[in-house]
């Protein structure tokens, strides 16, 4: 049996508090993977517990069907396994209605975007979704391609434009950094070329708030959803498996109505970029080095890693030594005590959080999260030990037997086959664009 609307569950498992049926779809998000479903959905539906009212989420997947294959026969139901050494904790999550799948029915997304109801259009589509060229301009011919997040946003737009509408806040949960200017760019550049009656409207009526998200949501398995059906009595096909942690920061800038989320422990701060730079560099920036050091020394779990006695040393003064000093800390930032909790999330032997899915499109991640607090130092004529040899497990990782799931997959593997490999990854005319240039770096 699947779970569904009528299915009776423990008394261990926190259910909605409130009558889904009755709640509108204020918030339409493009990329409904596990991490939406394991962080921005269970804040959205702690706040229709709280009270608030229609802001249930209608998905959208660009490409695959699979989410909508997992939620839409279950009503768009789900649970969260929160899992940490002291055991597991399930809830049932209500506030997703129901999935699209844009490459079966495109005019439904552009529906859904454009309907009176919605207030916020958010994105979980990875670093490689917003379609930046080499350059960080947009790439036009791909933007207008049938999967890109700007044809279906645009032709939204339009049509809330034309039928006097107000606009949107775009919210981009991507670890980009000042992910909303850059969304905001970008749009504009779409909109420019293909839509540019709406360019002013869009200037004027529509926002698009930076946030920082970070929560470790690993994968599921078949062994995950195994466990839960044994322990809710069906087959849960949307399970998402997630830590305790979980942090959200928000630009408070809104074009209308929006989630009383800072009710339920979001952060509305006027600027996120110190959050995100302290994420970018010291979480994800420890994260990709564990996944490639982890990966050369036979490991498969982000545990695994990070409990290597010849690998913790060198994320630890990655985190506390390198990236760090690079970062102006807001108010109350500790970074030390942050380092510590960081070291405390990777050894949590209850999330088997794949280094292999870590490692995915290192050329759009490698950037912010490493080449930033590299150049910094370099400028300052000091080195980064830690980040030289997470480089170099990168380097090996490009020539290994790995598979390579990047959207410049060949062309990285072409670049480090050689022994000139640095310069052609990294240097003036290289693949990556960064300030920091290998050649005084080693």
């Amino acid at each position: 049996m699947r779970l569904g609307p009528d299915t009776p569950l423990p008394a261990s498992v926190q259910v909605p508090a409130y009558d889904r049926a009755a709640q509108a779809a204020g918030i339409v998000h493009i990329g409904i993977g596990a991490f939406h479903r394991g962080h921005q959905a269970v804040y959205t539906d702690d706040v229709m517990n709280a009270g608030d009212r229609d802001w249930g989420i209608i998905g959208v997947s660009l490409r695959s069907g699979n989410v909508a294959a997992q939620l839409n026969p279950q009503d768009g139901l789900y649970t969260v396994s929160t899992r940490s050494t002291a055991g597991t904790d399930l809830r049932l999550i209500g506030a997703v209605q129901r999935v699209l799948v844009a490459a079966d029915d495109p005019q439904a997304v552009i529906d859904a975007i454009a309907a009176p109801t919605t207030h916020v259009v958010s994105f979980t589509v990875t670093e490689k979704g917003y379609l930046r060229g080499p350059c960080g301009a947009l790439d036009q011919a791909a933007a207008r391609g049938p999967s890109s997040l700007y044809r279906f946003v645009g032709a939204g737009l339009a049509a809330r434009h034309a039928s006097g509408l107000p606009g949107l806040t775009l919210l981009s949960c991507d670890n980009l950094a000042g992910n909303g200017a850059v969304l905001r760019a970008l749009m504009r550049q779409y909109l420019a070329a293909a839509h540019p009656d709406l360019v002013d409207w869009f200037n004027t009526e529509c926002r698009c708030a930076a946030t920082m998200i970070d929560r470790i949501v690993p994968a599921t398995t078949d062994a995950d959803l195994a466990a839960i059906a044994t322990e809710i009595g069906v087959r849960d096909e949307g399970a998402v498996v997630t830590e305790g942690f979980s942090q959200w920061v928000i630009e408070d800038d809104f074009a209308g109505p929006r989630p009383r989320w800072e009710a339920v422990g979001v952060e509305l701060v006027a600027d996120i970029a110190p959050y995100e730079t302290v994420k970018l560099r010291m979480l994800n920036g420890a994260h990709s080095a564990l996944a490639y050091i982890g990966l050369g020394r036979g490991h498969h779990f982000v545990h695994q890693a990070v409990a290597d006695p010849e690998i913790r040393p060198v994320i630890e003064r990655l985190m506390r030594n390198e990236a760090a000093p690079t970062i102006d800390a807001a108010p109350g930032q500790d970074l030390a005590a942050y380092a510590d909790a960081l070291l405390d999330r990777f050894a949590n032997p209850a999330l088997n959080h794949r280094l292999i899915q870590i490692a995915m499109d290192g050329s759009q991640k490698v950037p912010q999260r490493w080449l930033e607090t590299l150049a910094w130092h370099q400028a300052r004529g000091a080195r980064c030990p830690s980040l030289d040899a997470a480089i170099t497990a990168w380097i090996n990782f490009l020539r290994s037997d790995h598979p390579i799931d990047d959207p410049l997959g060949e062309k990285l593997r072409e670049a480090a086959a050689g022994p000139d490999a640095m310069a052609k990854l990294f240097g003036e005319s290289g693949l990556i664009a960064s300030e920091w240039r290998p050649e005084t770096a080693g």
